[in-house]
């Protein structure tokens, strides 16, 4: 019988961190002008997300917000990655302190681009899924600190 790695949640989060944050730095890039054309869907979406209001947050540009969440994210997840703080609950809730308020600001944001706006943006809800897989992988670890 095979144990399994204690870490491979804060695992997961590390890696998926790292995609979301280069998206939203692809987003934040095309946004201010330096990238070419964004790859998105036929109808746009992603361009109607965007460029609303919606696609700024006290002005400041949501992906650039973004990318700065989900690499402080990915910081706080390689940090939980050292074998002594494999046990300590300190990690988890530094994650959860960063995970849980970005699932509310999606939320926001999810609302005003379909509720709103009635568009649909592909690496919108990328980031939609991937901080929600981050905030059941957090809660998994917080179990598993908790038990150990």
């Amino acid at each position: 019988m095979t144990m399994s790695n204690p870490l491979r949640y804060r695992m997961a989060i590390a890696l998926l961190a790292l995609v979301a944050a280069l998206v939203a730095l692809y987003l934040f890039l095309w946004k201010a002008g330096l990238t070419g054309p964004l790859t998105c869907t036929a109808n746009r979406g992603c361009e109607t997300a965007m460029n609303s209001q919606w696609g700024w947050f006290l002005g400041v540009d949501v992906a650039l917000i973004g990318a700065i969440g989900y690499i402080l994210i990915l910081g706080a997840a390689i940090w939980g990655l050292h074998p002594d703080r494999a046990q300590s609950a300190a990690p988890t809730l530094a994650l959860l302190a960063l995970i849980v308020p970005a699932v509310l600001f999606t939320i926001r944001l999810k609302y005003a681009e379909w509720g709103i706006l009635g568009t649909f943006c592909p690496w919108c809800f990328e980031s939609t899924v991937t901080i929600a897989l981050c905030l059941i992988l957090a809660l998994l670890d917080y179990r598993r600190v908790r038990v150990g």
